[in-house]
């Protein structure tokens, strides 16, 4: 009798046809370009792989969504006729060429990702062709599933389905000895039959044939005792710190910060290279590789105006005619002191003072009224009359205010200030005679 498929059951429809086949979602090495996951979708979703690959380019050009979801996909989604995905093999120490692309796709759209991050079109945009493509596959997937020729299942038979034990299937039999399957006994080895410890599971572990089950090769052995995750993790260190105390001096500090963190991946990215090869390393290595990606993007938004010198200054213009149109500091504590300036009546005078990192301090004279515009990238904003103690850190903040001179002054100008910090705090304090 024939019978049609929910999911991976078949089931009887009612009406003896057969209804679509649907497998489950595997990567396909028949249909692939790189690593088979648009073509594991297409089938899956009887959907062209083609649009699959449309979809993820442009969604890799808006903002690197796509090579985060192609590089994670080829990761934990499984090749056809093989139940272990690549992740797991990570996991084990099993480190292959097509696990190091999918890391390496995910990593380098983690980057644009975060550095796009303040491109509201762009993400607006990817959000929308995610949506739209996700309604499409599941529409597909829908429609596939329940054929207009069989009709949807009745309430007694959808409830026999879901009841029905799934079908029995023999256990894939064990490959060669892991961390995960054998449990670690006192001596550090993996399982009682093992003679030696082994928690890697490359397959040049597997015993030569004719030889007992608990038994060897001496190469596999020394080669399984350890990884490379403490020496690519020490070279990672020595280059990072190489890097960025080598370009210290004269630098920005999001550039020094990238060079170092550059020279860090790079050292990374050469111990999976070299894991590849030799099957040997760990999760520490791939966990330090993302969260030295993540960092390296991070450092790549940072002003560029922020040095790596913390500087204290003081600027004291005795006069309007000694006023600069602007005053400038990378990184530290600045203080414009603008307690000794008079400003003739009926005039206007401005300027703006600007601070990468730290500390931004302004005084006020008291006869004269101020309009005031301040910005802080990250940090706090503080204006006379407020509390020493009322600290307010978010960022993107501005105030617009103006600040009338004190009662009983003398007639005076208008004086205008722009302040600016990327990261710390902007004080006003009006100075009381």
């Amino acid at each position: 009798m024939n019978e049609p498929t929910t999911g991976d059951r078949a089931v009887p429809d009612g009406h003896g046809d057969l209804s679509s086949e649907v497998r489950p979602l595997r990567r396909t090495p028949r249909q692939k370009v790189l690593g088979g996951v648009c073509g594991g979708l297409g089938r899956y979703f009887d959907i062209d792989p083609v649009i699959f690959r449309i979809v993820v380019g442009a969604l890799s050009v808006a903002g690197g969504v796509g090579l985060i979801f192609y590089g994670f996909a080829w990761l934990l989604i499984p090749v056809e006729d093989d139940e272990e995905n690549e992740a797991r093999r990570l996991l084990s120490g099993q480190v292959e060429g097509a696990a190091l692309t999918a890391v390496f796709l995910a990593l380098i759209g983690c980057g644009l990702f975060l550095t796009l991050l303040s491109s509201s079109g762009t993400l607006a945009f990817a959000a929308l062709l995610v949506l739209a493509m996700s309604g499409a596959a599941v529409w597909s997937r829908r429609r596939r599933t329940v054929t207009p020729e069989s009709g949807p299942l009745d309430p007694a038979t959808a409830h026999a389905v879901s009841d029905a034990p799934p079908e029995t299937k023999a256990p894939p039999a064990p490959e060669s000895p892991s961390w995960w399957r054998d449990p670690i006994v006192k001596d550090g080895a993996t399982g009682p039959a093992s003679s030696s410890g082994y928690l890697w599971g490359p397959e040049s572990a597997l015993p030569a044939p004719g030889a007992p089950a608990g038994e060897r090769p001496a190469e596999a052995r020394t080669r399984g005792r350890r990884g490379m995750d403490g020496a690519v993790l020490t070279l990672a260190l020595l280059a990072g710190f190489l890097g960025t105390r080598l370009s210290w001096d004269g630098s920005p500090l999001g550039t020094s910060l990238q060079i170092g963190l550059a020279c860090a991946l790079g050292v990374f990215g050469l111990g999976l290279a070299v894991s590849s090869l030799l099957g040997r390393t760990g999760v520490g290595t791939m966990l330090m590789t993302m969260v030295t990606a993540v960092l390296l993007a991070g450092a790549a938004v940072l002003p560029k105006d922020i040095s790596t010198q913390w500087i204290r200054t003081e600027w004291r213009p005795a006069s309007v005619a000694a006023l600069e149109p602007g005053y400038e500091l990378g990184t530290g504590v600045a203080t414009l002191d603008l307690s000794r300036l008079a400003v003739p009546a009926g005039r206007t005078v401005s300027t703006t003072a600007e601070v990468g990192a730290g500390r931004l301090k302004i005084l006020i004279p008291e006869g004269v009224p101020v309009v005031l515009r301040a910005e802080a990238g990250l940090g706090d904003i503080r204006l006379p009359g407020e509390k020493k103690d009322d600290i307010d850190i978010s960022p993107d903040q501005e105030k617009r205010v103006t600040l009338p001179a004190a009662e009983g002054a003398e007639p005076a100008g208008t004086l205008e200030l722009h302040l600016e910090v990327g990261v710390g705090q902007v004080e006003v304090a009006r100075v009381v005679s």
